[in-house]
């Protein structure tokens, strides 16, 4: 049975672990090569790609901070001259700095700013030039339900979560001229590292499923975007995987 991204490069930032690992895997099995990102030990990394790898699957690592320009044009740079083309770009990077915002120090909220929004933006920029030329390309984004109903000691996350949004929609808008899809996915409280530190029991109170997502609940979501022909006539929309969190 041939894969439906057999063929097709995509780049996934963030991919070392959690959602990003999740998204690599799932992009991988499905036919895709694909662009391993990390910013700091490459240990993780390589581990992933050694898995891809194990089935059957093409695969690189590449250390990059994506909220700096040059780093992400030298990351996009090592995609092409490996696998020549890029037809996914899958934005997940991201950080957390909580405190209040009485507390909150300029320097965390750049911190996040940077990472979890510039950083969006300037990997979107340089991969839709590519997309252009080829008219076509899937992008997507995490957001998440932060930047939908805001949540106390994350002015900085919440902020960047919502202007991927209005990013996302934006750019959707200019891109769809090409044929290249831009959508956003919300996840709730996955189980990740960014959650290993919270109380449980309050958090699962606000959720209607009474659980906490697991990384492969929104990987599915993204594959389903960046994949499925289904998925085709879809663009500029956000969509939650958070356990019924958010409604509205």
């Amino acid at each position: 049975m041939t894969k439906q991204l057999a063929g097709q490069v995509a780049i996934v930032t963030g991919a070392s672990r959690g959602i990003g690992r999740a998204t690599a895997l799932a992009l991988a099995t499905d036919g895709a090569a694909v662009v391993v990102n990390y910013a700091s030990s490459s240990g993780a990394a390589d581990g992933v790609v050694a898995e891809i790898e194990g089935m059957g699957g093409q695969a690189i690592a590449v250390k990059a901070d994506v909220s700096k320009e040059a780093d992400v044009d030298q990351m996009v740079a090592a995609a092409i001259e490996k696998f020549g083309k890029i037809d996914i770009l899958v934005n997940n990077a991201g950080i957390t700095r909580d405190t209040l915002l009485l507390r909150m120090k300029p320097a965390d909220w750049q911190a996040v700013i940077d990472l979890n929004l510039t950083g969006v933006f300037l990997c979107t920029r340089a991969v839709s030039k590519l997309m252009l030329k080829q008219k076509s390309g899937r992008i997507v984004s995490i957001t998440s339900v932060a930047g939908q109903m805001g949540n106390p000691g994350q002015a900085n996350y919440s902020a960047a979560k919502a202007g991927v949004i209005g990013f996302t929609r934006t750019v959707a808008r200019e891109l769809a001229s090409r044929g290249i899809t831009v959508n956003a996915v919300a996840p709730g409280f996955i189980a990740t590292d960014m959650t290993n530190d919270l109380q449980a029991e309050p958090i699962l109170q606000m959720i209607p499923l009474k659980r906490y997502g697991q990384p492969e609940d929104i990987a599915g979501m993204i594959h389903f975007l960046a994949a499925s022909p289904a998925a085709g006539y879809i663009t500029g929309q956000v969509f939650n995987v958070d356990g019924g969190m958010v409604m509205a």
